[in-house]
């Protein structure tokens, strides 16, 4: 089953549900692209690099599905670079700054964990699409969790800088990890319909298992209970717009070009 044509309220929730988790990836890509030529050694370079390039094509094929959906003369191109700020649905976590490795790693963990728990959930989803994605999509986030896991672990339990800098990181980043589990109208309506994944059903499995690595890397779990939330309903911290300045240069300067 796959929803193409149809009711047009179930379409738009559909809609907004692919958003939810193409906006994930195609952001996160973008700020993994900005370390392109600027990574530690050449292998970890290489290794984030390869990884913004799997989110693309995760995120190409849910914006290809997502453009069917609308039923207008859309393509996967006009979803990624004509939109407004406040109609991107990514997560508050993707779009923190690379502030350093640290930071990278720190982000691309929490969300790697919940990636890899959310395409577990997607693949056996009644929607054909989606399940197609997310079975291709897991084999290329489990190597993700693991190279992101491992450096935690490498850092934390490295030096003492390098701890210092990594519990920095985790405890700078740890407020955006709840929205991971905030889900949103589209995404209710999409559970209710049996095609969305209920995300809440493994959060407590998401932070056993990010405690347990975090305390294997020597790192301090946070203790934080107040946590931040936004960007899944359009509300975005400040360094969104700058990453659309950049996403979106050549499609706003030369409006209508093709490659």
């Amino acid at each position: 089953m796959s929803l193409t044509s149809g009711d047009s309220r179930l379409r738009g929730n559909l809609y907004n549900y692919i958003l939810t988790i193409a906006d994930n990836s195609l952001i996160l890509a973008q700020r993994l692209g900005e370390l392109c030529g600027h990574g530690p050694n050449l292998e970890t370079d290489i290794a984030l690099t390869n990884i913004s390039l799997d989110l693309l094509g995760q995120t190409r094929s849910y914006y290809q599905y997502a453009a069917k959906i609308t039923g207008e003369d859309k393509t996967e191109d006009d979803i990624a670079f004509l939109r407004i700020e406040r109609e991107y649905k990514n997560c508050l976590l993707i779009e923190q700054p690379n502030t350093h490795f640290g930071y990278v790693i720190g982000r691309q963990f929490l969300f790697d964990v919940y990636h890899f728990m959310l395409m577990e959930k997607l693949q056996n989803s009644p929607d054909e699409i989606l399940s197609a994605i997310a079975k291709k999509g897991i084999k290329e986030v489990s190597y993700h969790k693991r190279f992101s896991s491992d450096w935690v672990k490498r850092l934390g339990d490295g030096t003492e800088e390098s701890n210092a800098k990594m519990q920095e990181a985790i405890n700078d980043l740890w407020r955006y990890t709840d929205e991971l589990f905030y889900m949103t109208d589209a995404e209710k309506e999409m559970v209710k319909e049996g095609i969305g994944i209920d995300v809440s059903t493994f959060k407590e499995k998401y932070y056993e298992t990010v405690s347990e690595i975090l305390k294997e890397a020597t790192l301090t779990v946070p203790e934080n209970k107040y946590f931040t939330k936004g960007g899944k309903d359009g509300v975005h911290s400040e360094h969104m717009g700058y990453i659309l300045a950049d996403l979106q240069y050549m499609q706003r300067t030369y409006p209508n070009m093709t490659w």
